[in-house]
């Protein structure tokens, strides 16, 4: 059995490129991440374009995912990261 542990989500961070990482909470991650996944709708994954919603996007890459690679040179990633013990 996995540990319940393993899914909390206390913030993210994030990297992208020419910018500094940010740590976001998982509101404020949902809502970056909505951003790209409208700008860059002709550039996602295969798997995440037959997904009609774009919040059903954000959600599905949240959950399996941690990077985009939005063009060549270029990327977007993220990471779960706990702030406490």
């Amino acid at each position: 059995m996995s540990d319940s542990l393993m899914f909390n989500n206390d913030a993210y961070v994030v990297l992208e490129t020419n910018r500094p990482e940010e740590i976001l909470t998982p509101a404020e991650m949902f809502a970056k991440l909505k951003e790209v996944v409208i700008k860059f709708a002709d550039d996602l994954p295969i798997d995440v374009q037959q997904i009609t919603g774009i919040d059903e996007r954000v959600q599905y890459l949240l959950d399996t995912s941690c990077e985009l690679d939005l063009a060549p040179g270029e990327y977007f990633q993220w990471y779960v990261i706990r702030l406490e013990k």
